[in-house]
């Protein structure tokens, strides 16, 4: 069984505040994008399950990998017969894209119908959300406001159908815990579900991600590609989650093309939204 885990974007992040157990409570609006990484799920072949990863190298033992994790939290769960699992990458990591955790998210989704699981959406998210605070949103992978620690979904409408999305990650890594370690927390002044209603020119002055002041201090050049891709017509841009990858939101494919050009060096995509 093969299965293709996509990659997201933030549109807006506000840190509202930091909690008792050292999480922080957020408001975000997840928005699913067509960059994908690929799994395929076979029976082992041994008597033991299984990672191999081909693609984008992976600095991560098989254990503490996020797709082993998804495995063996419903194999304790169900006693699932091993398998062996193909991970090819090609979704960037530490770029706020949430490439690990769709891999999870989808690990758990194709383990659920090839066993015969029988595992609602919702059950399978509390369970997914266990393995990282935005898993479970790609169970249901679909635009959502997400509360709490990223954990706490609703639908929502996001209007952008026609647009295209320019996708840039430079080689610069922002770690999580250093991100929101230089965060200040506060509470955000409109509602992102009314930001969003609004016409997306708008969104430059009222659409932010709390990132990306104490991000930016610590990385200009990631300031200076954001300002880069505004400067090529783009209606909107940002960076998504914690960084490090920078997006921009135009109103054609063939304007985010051009303005591929100016990212030579870096990993720079063009996606249809």
């Amino acid at each position: 069984m093969i299965t293709f885990p996509n990659a997201k974007i933030n549109l807006g992040l506000n840190i509202v505040r930091r909690r008792t157990d050292g999480y922080h409570d957020i408001e975000t609006i997840f928005l699913p994008i067509a960059l994908k990484d690929v799994i395929e799920i076979v029976p082992a072949k041994g008597n033991n399950s299984t990672l191999t990863t081909y693609g984008r190298a992976i600095n991560c033992p098989t254990e503490k990998n996020l797709v082993m994790k998804a495995y063996r939290a419903l194999e304790t769960e169900f006693n699932l017969s091993p398998v062996d699992i193909h991970l090819h990458k090609n979704i960037p990591d530490g770029a706020g894209l949430g490439g690990g955790s769709s891999d999870a998210a989808f690990t758990m989704l194709m383990l659920n119908s090839m066993f015969e699981l029988n595992i609602s959406k919702a059950d399978l998210a509390a369970r997914a959300a266990k393995l990282g605070a935005d898993c479970a949103f790609f169970i249901y992978n679909t635009p959502m406001m997400a509360t709490g620690i990223g954990d706490i979904l609703s639908p929502i409408e996001v209007s952008l159908h026609g647009k295209a999305l320019l996708l840039i990650k430079p080689d610069v890594s922002v770690p999580t815990a250093e991100a929101y370690s230089k965060v200040i927390p506060a509470e955000s002044k409109e509602l992102l579900s009314s930001i969003i209603t609004q016409p997306i020119e708008t969104w430059k002055d009222l659409l932010k991600n709390d990132f990306e002041p104490s991000v930016f201090s610590a990385h200009p050049e990631l300031e200076e590609i954001k300002e880069s891709i505004y400067q090529s017509g783009a209606a909107y841009a940002s960076m998504s989650g914690s960084g490090s990858s920078i997006f921009g939101i135009f109103d054609s494919a063939n304007m985010a093309d051009k303005a591929k050009d100016l990212f030579k060096g870096m990993n720079a995509y063009v996606i249809n939204l």
